[in-house]
This record gives C-alpha cells, sequence and structure tokens, in this order.
C-alpha cells in the first residue's frame, strides 16, 4: 500500500472512531471526590466507558460536598444540570423534597425503566435503609458509605503504656498518660455534629430528635439538647481546659494532628484509611470502635452512616439514563466495590463485595478495617439508630458547629450552647416544613 493509501486509510478509521464516540449518550456525572477518592472515581468511570460501545461517563470534581450540591442546585434552575450529582447523606431530605417537585428520577424507577434487574436485597441494610422511601423504594445509590470509628497511634500508646480506649472514661485516661509522655493534643475529632451528636446518640441508642429522627415526618424537633449529650460535650470541653483535647476544624482539617503524632486518639471517618496508608510512615496506626460511655449504656447500640450517595436528575434524554443505570450497575458489582472498599475505607455497599473483601484475605491482612462495618451492623437498627433525615441539615450542621465552636473556646458551657443549636435548628426545620408541606 503506497502512502497516499495509508494516509487515506488512517483518515477514514480516525473519522469512524470519532463518530463512533460522538455516538455514545454522554452522561455528565458531577462529585465531590478529591485527591486519591477522586482518582479512583475517576478510574471507575474510565473503566466502565472502556467497556461501553454506547456509553461515556464525564466524571467531574465540582468541590466540596457541600459545593457539589450547591452547584448542582443552580445549575438544575438553569437548565444546565448533570445527570448525576453525588450528594452527602444530610442533604437527602432536600432531594426527597425535590423529588418531590419532580426533580429526581428515583433509582428504583431508572433500573426499571433501563431492564436491568436490580435487587435491594443485596445491599448493605444499614447502608441502603438510609435513602428508601416509606415504601422502602431506593431514590438514590449508595457510593461511598462511612461510619465513625476511633483511629489511634498504637506507637504512642504503646510508649504512654496504655491500651486502646473502649470506653470514653478510659478516653480520657488514656489522654491523660499520652500527654503526661510528651503527646501535644491527645485527642481530637473531626465532623463533629456527625461524629460527636448523630453518632453518639444513635450509639447509645437515643434519638437526636423526635418524629424518629425525622424518617417519621416534617414535624420534627431537636431533642440533642438532653442531659446526656450536654454532659458529653462538657466533659469534651473540660478535656480542652486541661490540655488532653485540641479541636482542629470542622471536617477533616485536624487530620494533620493524627497524621504528624500531635494527636494519637482521633475520632473521624473510616474513609480515612486509604490516606493514611500513604501518608503514615513513623508510627502504626490502626481503627476500633467508637467508645461508650458506660453511664448510659452498657453496650453500644450501632453507628450510623455518613458518605454519599448518587442522585439522578430529571431533563434529559431516555438513552443518557440507560446509560445512568448501566453505570449504577457497573460499580455496584462486588469487584469494584471491593477494590474501593480496601482502597478508600469507605464500606462496601453490598453483602457480596464485603465476602469478596474476606476471601481475598483482606481483613486477615489489615486487621481492623472491617470495623466500621461491624459497628453498622451490630445490632438491627432501632428509631433511634437508623440514621437521621432533617431538612435544612447542611444549614443546621453549621450551627451546631458554630454552638460547639463556642464552648471549645470557653465562650459558652455545654448547656447554653447546645440550647441555642436545638433553638436555632428548629427554627430552619419549621422553615423547611413550611416550604414543603
Amino acid at each position: 500500500m503506497n502512502v497516499k493509501s495509508i494516509l487515506t486509510a488512517t483518515t477514514i478509521a480516525s473519522l469512524a472512531a470519532g463518530a463512533a464516540h460522538a455516538e455514545k449518550a454522554q452522561v455528565q456525572f458531577w462529585h465531590a471526590m478529591g485527591g486519591t477518592l477522586g482518582e479512583i472515581t475517576d478510574k471507575f468511570a474510565a473503566d466502565f466507558n472502556a467497556t461501553s460501545d454506547t456509553c461515556e461517563i464525564n466524571s467531574i470534581y465540582k468541590g466540596n460536598y457541600t459545593e457539589n450540591m450547591t452547584a448542582a442546585i443552580a445549575a438544575f434552575r438553569a437548565g444546565q444540570h448533570p445527570h448525576i450529582v453525588q450528594v452527602f447523606e444530610v442533604g437527602t431530605a432536600t432531594m426527597m423534597a425535590a423529588g418531590d417537585q419532580g426533580a429526581i428520577y428515583p433509582v428504583y424507577k431508572l433500573m426499571e425503566d433501563a431492564g436491568i434487574d436490580f435487587d435491594p436485597s443485596a445491599y448493605l441494610p444499614a447502608v441502603i435503609s438510609y435513602y428508601t422511601d416509606t415504601d422502602n423504594n431506593l431514590l438514590s445509590l449508595p457510593f461511598n458509605s462511612s461510619s465513625p470509628v476511633l483511629w489511634y497511634n498504637k506507637t504512642a500508646l504503646d510508649a504512654a503504656g496504655v491500651d486502646v480506649p473502649e470506653t470514653w472514661d478510659e478516653v480520657h485516661a488514656a489522654a491523660e498518660a499520652l500527654k503526661a509522655n510528651g503527646v501535644e493534643k491527645p485527642f481530637s475529632f473531626g465532623w463533629q455534629s456527625w461524629t460527636q451528636i448523630e453518632n453518639f446518640s444513635a450509639w447509645h441508642d437515643m434519638p437526636m430528635a423526635t418524629e424518629e429522627n425525622g424518617f417519621a415526618g416534617l414535624g420534627t424537633e431537636f431533642t440533642f439538647n438532653n442531659e446526656a449529650v450536654v454532659n458529653h460535650i462538657q466533659r469534651i470541653a473540660e478535656m480542652g481546659q486541661d490540655g488532653l483535647f485540641g479541636y482542629g476544624g470542622r471536617r477533616g482539617d485536624s487530620r494533620a494532628q493524627f497524621v504528624n503524632g500531635e494527636t494519637a486518639l482521633w475520632i473521624n471517618s473510616s474513609a480515612y484509611y486509604g490516606g493514611f496508608k500513604q501518608d503514615i510512615t513513623d508510627f502504626e496506626f490502626g481503627q476500633a470502635m467508637l467508645p461508650v460511655d458506660t453511664d448510659l449504656a452498657d453496650a453500644p447500640q450501632n453507628s450510623i452512616i455518613g458518605g454519599a450517595t448518587l442522585w439522578v436528575l430529571q431533563g434529559h434524554e431516555q438513552p443518557e439514563y440507560t446509560c445512568a443505570a448501566e453505570f449504577f450497575q457497573y460499580v455496584s458489582e462486588p469487584e469494584q466495590q471491593a477494590y474501593w472498599h480496601q482502597n478508600t475505607g469507605y464500606v462496601p455497599i453490598t453483602t457480596a463485595a464485603y465476602e469478596l473483601s474476606r476471601e481475598q484475605g483482606f481483613y486477615e491482612e489489615n486487621p481492623g478495617t472491617d470495623t466500621a462495618i461491624k459497628q453498622l451492623s451490630l445490632n438491627t437498627p432501632t428509631p433511634a439508630s437508623k440514621g437521621v433525615r432533617f431538612g435544612n441539615f447542611v444549614q443546621v450542621r453549621d450551627v451546631i458547629n458554630e454552638e460547639l465552636e463556642a464552648v471549645w473556646s470557653g465562650d459558652k458551657t455545654a448547656r447554653e450552647a447546645l440550647d441555642a443549636a436545638v433553638e436555632r435548628g428548629n427554627a430552619l426545620l419549621r422553615k423547611f416544613e413550611n416550604a414543603n408541606s
């Protein structure tokens, strides 16, 4: 074949490839996964695209959870919204309300319309129950689900001569020993509403609001200014005064304190595992179950999830929705979920992925990495421990953060701050109820 023929053949092949790409249904997927998590999320999309002749998932990072959700809402109002948007769990009630206005394509309906065999019972009950309606229909696809755990610096604990604490009294005693042995800020945590109010309440089987924590109706009212939570927050404040607790920020800001050894006991998401594996080289670390306040319970109930799900927005073409359904099927497969779980610390969303990780020997080789799963499935969830579903909860968490920060700075007592948080939070609940009744 001469040069002209080769060039002509190459041109034809390139045009054909371009035409094939153009014929693929384009699906926009906005997510909030940065760093390593974002790389794996984008890899899922790329790997799926490589297997499909008809679909192209465009995976786009749009900032943190709040920024991503805000961007999607603004885009929907402008008619320029993505097909799929990742929304953190506190946005569930807001997305459900949007569904009542016809903005959401429920996942159970999406899969049904696409002709995909979809079995909700394949998913872990503690994960899927959070995102179902009153008829147990799945509204959004669980993607990255986690639970807070107690991260610990084993090297520092061993040097101080203390065991991993299992109770809050033991946390206090361990913090004292660590401080005496030179650890600057022995104890800390992140996402304080999630870890110290929402999960603290569920762990001890105490409601943080009426109406089954919002699952039973919009008329819910906060009750987390009860004596148990007030005493818990006041205890932490006093630990701060004694130099045993060091507040480091609202989200994962205090992560650096744990990584650099300033903090040896840190309560936050199990999903920090992947990053810790890469970044912690100077000491041995592990994760354990959340501590129990033995004044409130002899044993824990269960923890509740954090993380996010994938919601589908109405207003696009059906072939694109079929692609979205096929992508959801792909990321739910055991191989993808086991890979996600083992490399991030998020829990596998299906029982099959959990079993695959066990068969692969992951938990034997990495002790403690099933802590979050054990916590979530410790007992059958009660109305107080199923989870929380509150309108305007993104704003409510901001209120809780402000009030707790006033406690840590010494400007308010725990009683003053939690009473104010409940009053301000209830006002936001009523605003949401009035807008969606």
